[in-house]
């Protein structure tokens, strides 16, 4: 799995979370995960070993994610002049909480990735206007504009 799909992957399941409880999403996880695991084996052989590493890889974002959840939240309201984070669309939320997660904890992926791929998130899963509103939330974080 690519960490394109991986994000997208976590994208998915923190998106779930706004119709589901945490430990149904969870389960869902696991779900999710082995419909990867099938569609990565039509594309090339996988390793059983790689599969186990990418779950764990998977589960440990998710439990980092919800842990720093409020904190998140925070930050998001913090940049979204004007916008309720109630008001801010599902998809859109959940992609901000992925990239901002990326921006302050994952020392891994360098904020400029983390904002393009938000980006690109925004323009698979969200309307037209969603990547500039991501874009601009995220920005104003990376400049550390309030």
């Amino acid at each position: 799995m690519t960490r394109r799909q991986l994000r997208e992957s976590i994208f998915k399941l923190l998106f779930r979370i706004e119709f589901v409880s945490r430990e149904e999403c969870m389960e869902q996880q696991e779900i999710q995960l082995e419909e990867l695991t099938q569609m990565n084996r039509e594309e090339e052989d996988m390793l059983p070993e790689a599969n186990e590493k990418e779950a764990a890889q998977m589960q440990e974002r998710l439990e980092d994610i919800f842990s720093h959840l409020d904190e998140i939240d925070t930050i998001i309201a913090a940049h979204s002049e004007g916008w309720n984070l109630n008001r801010i669309g599902k998809a859109e939320l959940s992609i901000l909480r992925l990239a901002v997660y990326e921006m302050k904890w994952d020392d891994t992926i360098p904020e400029k990735v983390a904002i393009n791929e938000a980006v690109e998130l925004a323009k698979t899963y969200c309307s037209e206007e969603a990547k500039g509103f991501v874009n601009a939330i995220l920005g104003k974080m990376a400049s550390g504009q309030d």
